[in-house]
């Protein structure tokens, strides 16, 4: 690997790794990118990677974190005996980092300003002899630790003893000695065996309570002032113990056992504390923060264990202890090690010595990590490229070893030309890997420790350089234009919180240098907006406001607000100086998983509208309060825009949340809202009060618009009454199809089988409401109406395809179309029903009606086939109107020349309404309608009237305006007629017996008879009535055979059609007439009327004539 190719992927030195790394369960030895050893343990869920590289406790988790992975903990039993085989295999005996389980996650918690009262000692200037006495003995001591607060007179300068311990045969055994100079410090110096060490340590002479700690252990020593190690070293003549029983003085110099005092001290002494062993640095951290240290105590401050001088006073002071958090630090950081056939030792170590680490994550991200690390190496993206260009002016920067960046001069290099080289490709755009090597590079500068740029000597303006660096970076990483690259990387990557989190980490470090000279810093990208205000607190302090980038399209901004009583609370607790740091993120919300649901308690729990989720809809907006550059927590009330356009049939309600890195923190955190509330709900925008400091935003919970009750229960009304009539109609059409003898055909089948599923499906429709009160008589409703509704659908698609046979010519027998036609129209829907009860049968109802259920998927099962028959039907209907338009568009043409366009437009809107009306109900076209219920109520109300009353539209189509149903009622009436003109002359008597001789009708041709032959005939003779029937197209005759009844003087009339005249058998059926031997309604008609007015004016005596 070449130099400059070693120093463009050092941002991606963590995930580089040999080709030989194992993606096999098991160990393997491997090395990174800087030759260091590393041990790679996978087991079935985790991946263990052994450090080799000595850090310290803090600095080991920023590098686990940069890796986006963890110090190992040992709660787990895989990932246990996963680290005890690491070590194992290595044959590692020293010690190693592993994470305390019962420390909190490294998110840097508030922490409250608390002082504490503490009973002290006065040692006035007015009186040189001063002194207190510690009446306790001391045993003969190998080690010992002595810490006291005290409060130095700024206006002494000569030398003071704070302490001195004085034996029987050696007076200076042990003391400290403290002396101003004239650059504004207090210097000290321990005396140990007589020997006088160096005046290095040092504390500010500025009046204040200040923490001082010696340690003295053989010939080792150490001075701590305020919790931090200011001078060690190894110096005494003899490493003999410190002799027993000696006498330890506070304020004075002992230059004789007890006596002879010198060297006053003037000022104020408390919390003197003595110990038999050589404290810790964690130890003195703790102690420093007020945390109790009983361990091997031999004294702890009590007055009334001190034997005091007069001119010694007792006070009460207020000290500031910075809380509790110290507690860890005093029980130190936690260790594992393994020696050979031990069992492995857990202990703690303190926490800023160096030690190699453990780091685990899950096998599914180290794998993705591997393959993108290879991918970077094997071809290198155009943002590397110029990386590697643009850093071999910042070779040694750039080429550091794995253990992090060592100082804000690293970070500042690596940002530098990380902004160069993203300026290179802004056209290019960064890809997947490029932003795992940025996100990784932001993570290690937050964590560079501020007080190293004193020795860099990095001036204020650097240091808001770096800022805007680092600013400029994260803004490139959260684009909007990565949201689809954000979805690649989100194996590796915890999302865009991460990014979140190192700026908070890194504006929160450099405050300090940041606000030395200003009291207001804003820093301004595209998609970021920070802010930092720094005010010296009192009593006119007034609440603090930031707000995002304003928006000429919106009024109201992003903005959020310290109140002013919350800062008054800050100083009534003791806080001087209040530092706000405030950030605005207005890209976020894309780059979260889209589809990606929040998983949260619906808000409206009252059944009035139905939830659907919830989805992340404003900016995210987050504040950090540090109290004398300490993090406190304080209420915030904050206004945020909403984001989501209100789309028609939704209804989003807005809910305050807050981004919790505690929440689930092997995924990054998640959305929590405890603390939080609404304040109110406005157009567009809501405003939020929480309890707390930390990253804000609003979800918006969406619900799917429901009907007010009134409009609920009118539609319910409206449906039932609707399917009641809907049901009669469609039963009256099926009985008048049946009673009045329609013409058999394919279409009046399927018209049957039509109105036989629909009319079951509407039955149960309207008892499906009295069938949910029982659980298994729901799901047999449910099932049956699923089943019923789809044969309707069926039929309805039956109905598209046989009037497609009729529009384009398919050859296919009407036989073999019929049993395609039952397949499709009860076949298909007896299948989805089956198999959608198979698959679903657990999830198949809904809960609370007797549908199917829309939560899990199921009404899919229904609403896509029905999705598919309305498409066809669609497509069948726009050809039947085209042929129609086509054929009025003929006809037109041959009118006259005069009329032609006014006819025209009249047939084409006829052409056009006319089937849409006649197919509309058969076709299920009324349905669409229902696509489009979620955009108005007036609509819902539309399609349960078109749908409810589908039956009656039926019925008046298809049974009252149909033509065929009318010619055949019309042919039972005019068979009724002519059963009424045969009775109109019999007797009341007559019965169908009497009726033998009657001829019946005949297809030949009437016998000519004159009348002369009829009058001539004797008494049994017949006479025949011939009428000739000029209605039809073409000459026909109805012959009556008039003969007396034996034995009385009744008229008898018989009545045949014969044949048509002209070759009326071979000629084509005539419309109006009868076929098979049946008389044809209009001569019928006319025949039986004519004849029976006749016979009843002419024939009322009980002659015999011929009419």
């Amino acid at each position: 690997m070449t130099g400059a190719l070693h120093a463009g992927l050092i941002l991606f030195s963590f995930v580089v790794v040999c080709e030989s790394e194992p993606t096999h369960v098991g160990t393997d030895r491997v090395g990174d990118s800087h030759g260091q050893s590393r041990l790679v343990h996978l087991s079935s869920h985790w991946a263990l990677v052994l450090v080799n590289d000595s850090l310290d406790f803090s600095r080991a988790e920023s590098s686990c974190r940069s890796q986006f992975s963890s110090l190992a903990t040992l709660d787990l039993l895989e990932v246990r005996e996963g680290v005890l085989e690491l070590l194992r295999q290595a044959r590692y005996q020293s010690h190693v980092w592993i994470n305390n389980p019962s420390k909190l996650p490294s998110q840097p918690l508030p922490l409250s300003k608390q002082y504490l009262q503490f009973s002290a000692l006065n040692f006035p200037k007015t009186s040189r002899e001063g002194f207190a006495r510690i009446n306790r003995p001391f045993p003969a001591l190998s080690s010992v630790s002595v810490c006291v607060r005290i409060q130095w007179d700024p206006e002494w300068n000569e030398v003071s003893t704070i302490f001195s311990y004085a034996a029987r045969v050696f007076t200076n055994e042990f003391l400290l000695r403290g002396q101003s100079d004239m650059q504004g410090r207090v210097l000290l110096a321990l005396i140990v065996h007589g020997k006088h060490l160096p005046y290095k340590a040092y504390f500010s002479n500025d009046g204040g309570w200040h923490h001082i700690c010696v340690t003295w252990s053989s010939s080792l020593w150490a001075i701590y002032v305020d919790g931090e190690r200011k001078d060690t070293g190894a110096g005494s003549d003899t490493s003999r113990d410190i002799y027993a029983d000696g006498i330890l003085i506070l304020g004075q110099d002992q230059d004789s056992f007890g006596g002879n005092f010198t060297e006053p001290f003037f000022g104020n002494i408390t919390d003197l504390n003595v110990w038999n062993i050589s404290l810790e640095s964690r130890h003195v951290r703790a102690l420093n923060g007020c945390s109790a240290m009983n361990q091997d105590m031999l004294f702890s401050w009590n007055l009334d264990h001190l034997i005091n001088h007069s001119a010694v006073k007792e006070i009460q002071v207020l000290l500031f202890c910075p809380a509790k958090h110290q507690q860890m630090s005093l029980q130190g950081c936690r260790t594992l090690q393994i020696q050979p056939d031990q069992h492995p030792l857990m202990s703690l170590s303190d926490c800023s010595d160096p030690l190699p680490f453990i780091c685990v994550s899950s096998r599914e991200r180290y794998l993705k990590m591997k393959q993108m690390s290879e991918a970077q190496i094997s071809q290198p993206t155009t943002f590397m490229n110029h990386l590697m260009k643009l850093s071999n002016n910042s070779q040694a920067v750039l080429g550091q070893q794995s253990s992090g960046l060592n100082s804000l001069a690293e970070a500042s290099a690596l940002l530098d030309v990380s902004v160069q080289a993203l300026q290179n490709t802004r056209q290019e755009g960064l890809q997947p890997t490029d932003m795992v090597s940025l996100i990784q590079l932001l993570s290690l500068a937050a964590d560079v420790p501020p007080q190293l740029s004193d020795s860099t000597n990095h001036t204020k303006a650097s240091v808001q350089e770096l800022s805007q660096h680092f600013i400029s970076v994260a803004d490139s990483i959260i684009s909007q234009d990565n949201a689809f690259k954000w979805q690649a990387i989100k194996e590796v990557v915890n999302g865009p919180m991460d990014v979140v989190k190192s700026i908070d980490r890194m504006v929160t470090s450099l405050s300090p240098g940041l606000m030395a000279e200003r009291d207001h810093l804003t820093f301004h990208s595209p998609n970021i907006k920070l802010a930092v205000q720094q005010q010296q607190l009192h009593e006119s302090s007034k609440g603090t406001s930031f707000c995002g980038p304003e928006n000429e399209k919106h009024s109201n901004s992003d903005c959020i607000t310290v109140p002013h009583q919350k800062v008054q609370d800050l100083l009534n607790k003791g806080f001087r100086k209040l530092t706000l740091v405030n950030t605005w993120y207005g890209s976020l919300r894309p780059l979260f998983n889209p589809e990606g649901n929040i998983s949260m308690v619906p808000t409206v729990t009252d059944g009035s509208q139905r939830y659907l989720g919830t989805i992340m809809g404003s900016s995210v907006i987050s504040t950090t309060v540090l109290g004398d550059n300490q993090h406190v927590s304080t209420a915030v009330h904050f206004q945020l825009r909403h984001k989501v356009q209100n789309s028609a049939g939704a209804v989003y309600d807005p809910v305050c949340a807050f981004w919790d890195f505690n929440l689930t923190p092997e995924a990054g955190g998640w959305w929590n809202t405890k603390g939080c509330e609404v304040v109110s709900k406005q157009y567009g925008y809501t405003v939020c009060y929480c309890n707390h400091t930390t990253n804000f935003a609003l979800l918006l919970q969406v619900y799917e618009a429901q009907p007010s009750p009134e409009n609920k229960k009118a539609l319910q009304v409206l449906t039932f009454i609707g399917c009641g009539v809907s049901l009669c109609g469609l039963l009256f059409t099926f009985i008048l199809f049946i009673a009045v003898g329609v013409p058999k055909s394919d279409r009046t089948t399927v018209h049957k089988n039509l109105i036989v599923a629909l009319s079951i499906a509407e039955l149960l429709l309207m008892c499906s409401d009295w069938a949910s009160a029982n659980e298994g008589a729901c799901f047999v409703v449910t099932a049956l109406l699923h089943l019923f509704f789809m044969a309707s659908f069926s039929w309805m698609l039956v109905e598209g395809l046989l009037l497609w046979s009729k529009v384009v010519s398919v050859n296919i027998s009407e036989d073999r179309r019929m049993k395609l036609y039952y397949i499709i129209g009860w076949g298909l829907p007896v299948l989805i029903v089956v198999v959608t009860l198979a698959a679903t049968v657990n999830d198949y109802k809904a809960d609370g009606h007797c549908w199917l259920n829309l939560k899990t998927g199921t009404i899919w099962s229904f609403v896509g086939p029905v999705i598919f028959v309305l498409a066809v039907n669609s497509v069948v209907l726009s050809r039947v109107v085209m042929v129609t338009v086509s054929s009025a568009r003929r006809r037109a043409k041959m009118l006259s020349p005069s009329s032609a366009s006014k006819m025209q437009t009249f047939d084409l809107t006829w052409a056009v309404t006319r089937p849409v009306l006649i197919l509309l109900p058969v076709l299920g076209l009324t349905w669409l309608c229902g696509l489009l219920v979620h955009l108005s109520v007036v609509i819902a109300y539309v399609f349960s009237a078109l749908n409810a009353f589908q039956g009656l539209y039926i019925f008046l189509v298809y049974a009252v305006y149909n033509s065929e149903v009318r010619n055949a009622i019309k042919r039972i009436k005019e068979k009724r007629k002519a059963l009424s003109f045969t009775n109109c002359s019999q007797p009341t008597t007559f019965l169908p017996s009497q009726r033998a001789p009657i001829r019946s009708w005949d297809r030949s041709p009437p016998t000519p008879s004159s009348p002369e032959t009829s009058e001539t005939s004797g008494p049994s003779s017949s006479t025949s009535l011939v009428i000739k029937n000029e209605s039809f197209r073409k000459e026909s005759f109805v012959n009556f055979s008039l003969k007396p009844a034996p034995g009385n003087q009744v008229v008898q009339l018989t009545a045949f059609k014969p044949s048509v005249l002209v070759h009326q058998t071979e000629a084509a059926p005539i419309p109006g007439t009868a076929q098979k031997g049946n008389v044809g309604p209009l001569s019928h008609g006319l025949t039986t009327g004519v004849v029976c007015g006749q016979m009843s004016s002419e024939l009322g005596s009980s002659q015999r004539r011929i009419w």
